[in-house]
């Protein structure tokens, strides 16, 4: 039997954590979202719709869409970390005062911003989606 679809599953259990993390802090925890967030979470949400309906039909067309979205979010998010780390100058923030992109109040995970953990989820992502289409080439 052969397991080509666990990095496929691997992929989608991360973008499924991604966005219930997303909705948790927005919703429960009422932290309003900034702009690059926003960008960040409407790249991962349909990642965890599609890369579900091609592990139900067995369809590999999932996997490849899932990819470029996961490959954009990874430079909004990549964008978003270096500019929370104060690597690129603040005024090229796309971001209101209400909701500031540079100005992050949440640490978890020792420390980490989550602009830095939504890198990693779409990193991770783009990874388990490469391993999955490599084992599965028509």
């Amino acid at each position: 039997m052969s397991r080509s679809w666990l990095p496929l599953l691997c992929a989608w259990l991360v973008s499924m954590v991604a966005t219930g993390s997303a909705v948790f802090i927005g919703e429960i925890m009422g932290m309003t979202p900034c702009v690059l967030c926003w960008y960040q979470r409407i790249a991962m949400f349909p990642i965890a719709l599609v890369l579900g309906m091609s592990l139900y039909s067995e369809d590999r067309r999932g996997a490849v869409y899932a990819l470029s979205m996961a490959l954009i979010g990874l430079v909004i998010a990549g964008y978003h970390s270096l500019l929370v780390a104060g690597l690129v100058p603040q005024t090229w923030t796309p971001c209101s005062a209400e909701a500031s992109c540079a100005n992050q109040k949440l640490n978890v995970f020792w420390g980490l911003d989550l602009p830095w953990l939504s890198f990693a989820s779409f990193a991770a992502i783009a990874a388990f989606l490469f391993v999955y289409l490599r084992r599965t080439r028509p």
